[in-house]
């Protein structure tokens, strides 16, 4: 079963994380390597992104009738949460999926202290056959 595991921040996380010091960060990317590797060699990774800020975020908009797109600043810029990264993988379960989010949002912050983001849990949909 595939699913989208969404690891959601908001402001004050953000602030958290900037805040953290060299040895936090190194910590904190430690982990999601550690993470990464661990679920490629179980075979469960398909992709995994880190994202930048809301700030360098977009929204593209067709033109009805065409001509250059309509490009906005977003999603969500006067939002309070925002996307920070996300994983797909295929798991054998919905309850290793689950597992699997509730580590993530463990992930260490400042002092190594677990920074409990929100995590979101999406399974992947499949077109019907043709």
């Amino acid at each position: 079963m595939k699913y989208m595991i969404l690891m959601n921040a908001n402001a004050e996380a953000l602030k958290h994380f900037g805040t953290m010091g060299a040895a936090d960060f190194k910590r904190h990317v430690e982990f999601m390597r550690t993470l990464n590797d661990h679920l490629q060699k179980r075979g469960e990774l398909r992709v995994a992104e880190g994202l930048t800020g809301p700030e360098d975020a977009r929204i593209v908009r067709a033109r009805e009738g065409g001509g250059a797109p309509i490009v906005t600043d977003g999603p969500f810029a006067e939002g309070k949460e925002f996307l920070a990264g996300f994983w797909i993988v295929d798991v054998a379960s919905r309850e290793r999926a689950i597992e699997l989010a509730a580590y993530i949002s463990t992930a260490p912050g400042k002092d190594g202290a677990p920074m409990n983001f929100p995590v979101e849990l999406r399974p992947v949909g499949e077109a019907p056959p043709v």
